[in-house]
C-alpha cells in the first residue's frame, strides 16, 4: 500500500526502461519534471530533491517512474499496487528509452 500523505504527482504506471550509459544523474524525486527519470529543476516548490545516481557501468535500467519506491531511483514494483486512478498514464508496459 501507498502512503496516503504522499501527493507527489505519479507521471507514469510503469519503469522506464533502457540501456543507460555509465556517468552521474539526477533522478526526480517529486515526479514534476517534464523530463523523465530525470531532474529539470521543478522540484523548487516542493519538498523532495533529487537524488544523485551514479552508475558505473553501461546497463540495462528500470528507473521508478511512479515516484513510490522502496528503493530509490529503480522500480520495485510499486506502481502496481497504486489505487486506480492515482495519477500517471497506464500504458500496456514500461516506457522504453535509450537513456543519455
Amino acid at each position: 500500500m501507498t502512503d496516503p500523505k504522499d501527493e507527489r504527482p505519479v507521471p507514469q504506471r510503469t519503469p522506464i526502461v533502457g540501456l543507460c550509459e555509465a556517468g552521474e544523474y539526477y533522478w526526480c524525486s517529486c515526479g514534476r519534471s517534464k523530463n523523465q527519470p530525470y531532474c529539470d529543476g521543478s522540484h523548487k516548490t516542493s519538498n523532495y530533491l533529487p537524488l544523485r545516481v551514479k552508475v558505473a557501468e553501461d546497463k540495462k535500467v528500470a528507473w521508478c517512474a511512479c515516484k513510490r519506491t522502496k528503493t530509490p531511483p529503480w522500480c520495485d514494483g510499486t506502481h502496481a499496487k497504486l489505487p486506480p486512478g492515482e495519477g500517471g498514464s497506464a500504458s500496456s508496459g514500461p516506457k522504453s528509452i535509450s537513456l543519455k
